[in-house]
């Protein structure tokens, strides 16, 4: 359940549906899905193998495994990437909360999807409002860690996953149900290759492993708490699975409604939040009910924070892990620096809505960049040399062994033999090629 939560997360919610409408809709899912299956399955196990043989998070478990050379740079670099990311993911994480409030306590009333839009660009530019909801946000966060692995991290993610599952079963019923909503059902399922780019590949390779929190340490840190006698590949496929699973639950949730107010799929990040506010208030006017606009939106926004916490709980545990493995902090003194260095840059980032809009580099902006930089390059890198130093560095009987359970598990001794030639030669490449794709887009 922690995997899954970790997986399951903003990544699916938030970011999923927006990439598939920059980039073609359902053609762009096929291209996810295959590389989730043929690249990112694979990576998740090498972490896990890592991990789980190390016993230690990302930079201890390279050192580990191969003393004496500079492969723990790499665990330096997870540390960055999650800290990167989970300081912009914060941000979001605090407008989840925001419209969980307003839902729960105003309810939503937009006369039109513009006005929706206005409301939450007013909010997001705003200088205070949107860095307090980041600061609380990332106050639960830390707090949740501060508690540990099994007191904090894994009784919040064992009830609020399957939860969350449900949560978005119900508001993506109510999405598909929405007038007009078949065109974005249609634009979901119905392929259309012409409109895949080098860019979308790129985008679509990116997008799984932020999906599945790979490249980052996250499944290293928590694998290096996994028993024993747990299947590597069951529970690798299984949050594969999970993962790509509510991906595409979230797009049926998100994208039925937004063809259904007209509003366009490539919106960019902030799609979720212009879109539904508007379809919670005019469900109130059609009804006659703002009750049960308000409890519907409530339930929608729930889901949308449920998912941010869970992901931000793994990423913040990966900087921690390293501050108390490596620097030999405290949990309470790692979970205090963390917060307020990634107050500041996500305080930074938030700001790049509103006063600091203006400085850009190659037309991004401070959140744009940090979003990208971390997506489409350092998470890539980091899955790179996770399926490097599985295939090449690490012994063959030591990857045999974890990946078996030194051989009691028949689905690990069955698949082992094509595992590691997937590690050892295709996935390097498959990554290496689709990585140099975003310097042509």
């Amino acid at each position: 359940m922690a995997l899954a939560g970790s997986a399951i997360g903003l990544g699916n919610i938030w970011r999923f549906p927006y990439v598939v409408g920059e980039s073609g809709g359902a053609a762009f899912i096929v291209i996810y899905l295959i590389f989730s299956l043929v690249l990112s399955f694979p990576v998740l196990c090498c972490e896990t193998v890592i991990g789980r043989r190390a016993r230690a998070g990302a930079y201890v478990a390279y050192t580990t495994l191969a003393p004496g050379t500079r492969w723990n740079f790499f665990g330096i670099l997870a540390v960055l990437s999650c800290f990167i990311i989970n300081s912009y993911y914060s941000v979001i994480g605090g407008w989840s909360l925001e419209y969980l409030v307003q839902a729960s306590m105003f309810g939503f009333h937009a006369d039109n999807a513009a006005a929706s839009s206005g409301v939450f660009n007013g909010y997001a530019s705003d200088v205070w409002r949107p860095i307090c909801t980041h600061l609380v946000f990332l106050g639960m966060t830390a707090g949740i860690c501060v508690l540990g692995v099994k007191n904090g991290i894994e009784k919040v993610t064992k009830v609020m996953t399957p939860l969350l599952f449900v949560l978005m079963v119900i508001v993506a019923v109510y999405s598909v149900m929405l007038p007009g909503s078949a065109e974005g059902v249609r634009y979901l399922l119905k392929p259309d290759f012409s409109k895949l780019t080098a860019g979308a590949v790129a985008d679509a390779l990116g997008q799984s492993f932020l999906s599945m929190s790979l490249g980052v340490g996250g499944v290293i840190v928590y694998a290096s708490y996994m028993k024993k006698d747990t299947g590597i590949v069951s529970s690798g496929f299984l949050t594969c699975l999970f993962d790509s699973g509510f991906a595409i639950l979230a797009g049926l949730a998100i994208m039925p409604a937004v063809f259904s107010v007209g509003i366009a799929p490539s919106s960019g990040p902030s799609l979720v939040f212009e879109t539904f506010p508007y379809i919670f208030s005019s469900l109130g006017q059609h009804l006659g009910s703002p009750v049960v606009s308000r409890i519907v939106a409530t339930i929608f926004f729930l889901a949308i924070f449920m998912a941010a916490l869970t992901s931000s709980i793994s990423l913040f545990e990966v900087c921690a892990e390293h501050l108390v493995s490596h620097r030999h902090f405290t949990r309470g003194r790692a979970a205090l620096v963390l917060f307020l260095a990634m107050a500041i840059l996500g305080g930074v980032c938030s700001l790049s809505f509103g006063v600091l809009s203006d400085i850009r580099l190659f037309n991004h902006s401070i959140f744009d960049i940090c979003n990208e930089l971390s997506s489409n390059y350092l998470m890539i890198i980091g899955a790179l040399a996770v399926a490097l130093f599985t295939g090449w560095v690490m012994k063959k009987e030591d990857v045999r062994d974890e990946f078996t359970n030194s051989g009691t598990n028949r689905a690990g001794v069955v698949v082992f033999n094509v595992f590691y030639f997937v590690v050892k030669y295709i996935a390097p490449v498959g990554i290496t090629v689709v990585f140099l794709a975003n310097f042509f887009k």
